[in-house]
């Protein structure tokens, strides 16, 4: 019996967290060609999208894609993401919920090309601030990267406030 990924279980369990807390789910998408969304929207092979009940029709979120129809600019599209393209599912209101890496995305798999791993269908947690994506306390037990000065200032010390209105952004930490 061949390995089912748990990426589709963990993106159903956080959107319905999300939405019995009262949040707006968002979910991030690394677009190809097995993606289908309004391209006039994607940022550097990506976009971010509100799956919340109010701003999705039909939403359909089985164990190979998400689903569903939303309106862009007053224009009804049909969605369809594969699950493998799922790059983070999160609250808009306060950043927590999961990441994940897309090592292979669905087109790139569908052309035949070899995986990195057996176990590359089973996702993996990316390293991501704590206040964007968890609400588990930094532990201060992080090691620093190899040619990184110890002394370099991480991204947490930015001390400019926030910026105000503009869509949200989901920031990836390699």
């Amino acid at each position: 019996m061949p390995d089912i990924s748990t990426k589709p279980y963990m993106l159903r369990a956080i959107y319905e967290w999300c939405t019995d807390s009262g949040f707006t789910p968002y979910l991030a998408v690394k677009v190809d060609a097995a993606t289908t969304v309004p391209m006039e929207y994607v940022k550097k092979g990506e976009i971010v999208l509100n799956i919340s009940f109010g701003a999705t029709s039909g939403l359909k979120m089985d164990n190979d894609a998400v689903q569903f129809h939303a309106r862009f600019g007053g224009v009804s599209r049909e969605i369809y993401v594969p699950v493998q393209n799922v790059l983070a599912i999160y609250a808009n209101e306060n950043g927590q919920g999961m990441a994940f890496e897309v090592s292979s995305t669905a087109s790139e798999n569908a052309a035949g090309q070899p995986t990195d791993s057996p176990l590359s269908s089973v996702p993996s947690l990316a390293k991501a601030p704590a206040t964007a994506l968890s609400s588990v306390p930094d532990t201060g037990s992080e090691t620093v990267p190899t040619g990184v000065p110890a002394t370099a200032p991480s991204p947490d010390d930015n001390n400019d406030p926030p910026k105000k209105g503009g869509r949200p952004t989901l920031t990836r930490i390699k």
